[in-house]
């Protein structure tokens, strides 16, 4: 059998990467009657039949997959925001990379656009709360500025951009695939809100072994189910998890904690107090 990548799926087919080029292919009765779905990212296995078409044999297994847009398989996450024109939320930052914490993503991006509009303080602010624990691209796709650094931290993954609406993030996978096309939102002056712009799920090639994800990315900001791990997926915290005095420490009002002990050294003031309120607001909710 022949194994490849699904990159699109449409009413039913699924067009699968191959070494042997892009095979339309259906899917086994048995993943419907077994309530599996083939989705785009997944490895799978088919057979061949004739006129360059196949059938989905396997689907190999999953290292994640998101719900919301739904796909399997990504490597990198860049988590996307702009400095102005929407001006920049530390706090929705912060909530965009736990999520993406949570998603079992190795590589996650902090892409900061509309850098040509920043000031040296600006900069500077993100460069000392992120980075200590993130890669980071300060881009504008006014000027170029940056997309060939971001495109190599981007090299040999399957990408998937996020960030709250109006940011850029299809003006950024313009600038990155000028052949995609994709539809640029104009922003509302009034609302300082992008439109929602993509539509459907598809892993665009934009060069060898190398996709981004055509959706404007993981969008449901719900955190109540990780409330166990939330201060694990606060990345800077993670060295001293287990160095605390009680084993489920919360980080808040117990004694001899290891992270309140790092405050202001390893772990920056703002992002501790953000680690709080959140804890505190999936707490009050449950």
């Amino acid at each position: 059998m022949l194994q490849g990548r699904i990159i699109k799926g449409v009413g039913g087919l699924y067009f699968i990467d191959t070494d042997k080029g892009i095979i339309e292919c259906s899917a086994r009765g048995i993943f419907r009657k077994s309530k599996i779905t083939p989705t785009v990212g997944d490895y799978v296995k088919i057979s061949l039949l004739e006129d360059n078409k196949g059938i989905i044999e396997e689907i190999l297994e999953r290292k994640n997959i998101l719900i919301r847009p739904r796909v399997a398989n990504i490597d990198c996450a860049v988590i996307t925001f702009s400095i102005i024109s929407p001006n920049i939320n530390i706090d929705l930052l912060d909530r965009f990379l736990v999520l993406a914490e949570s998603q079992n993503i190795e590589n996650i991006i902090i892409c900061i656009n509309k850098c040509d509009l920043a000031s040296e303080e600006d900069i500077n602010l993100i460069k000392n709360l992120y980075s200590h624990i993130y890669k980071i691209a300060f881009t504008s796709t006014l000027n170029n500025t940056g997309i060939e650094d971001l495109k190599k931290l981007m090299d040999k993954k399957v990408t998937v951009f996020a960030g709250p609406s109006g940011v850029g993030k299809s003006s950024l996978i313009n600038a990155i695939l000028p052949n995609a096309s994709l539809k640029t939102g104009d922003i509302s002056k009034k609302i300082e809100r992008g439109k929602h712009t993509t539509r459907q799920v598809e892993l665009l090639e934009a060069w060898e072994h190398t996709y981004i994800v055509d959706s404007p990315g993981f969008t449901s900001l719900s955190m109540e189910f990780i409330e166990d791990n939330l201060d694990y997926y606060f990345k800077d915290f993670r060295e001293f998890l287990g160095d605390c005095k009680f084993y489920d420490c919360k980080h808040i009002h117990e004694p001899n904690c290891a992270i309140k002990e790092q405050i202001g050294q390893a772990i920056p003031k703002e992002r501790y107090e953000r680690y709080v309120r959140l804890l505190n607001e999936i707490l009050e909710r449950k």
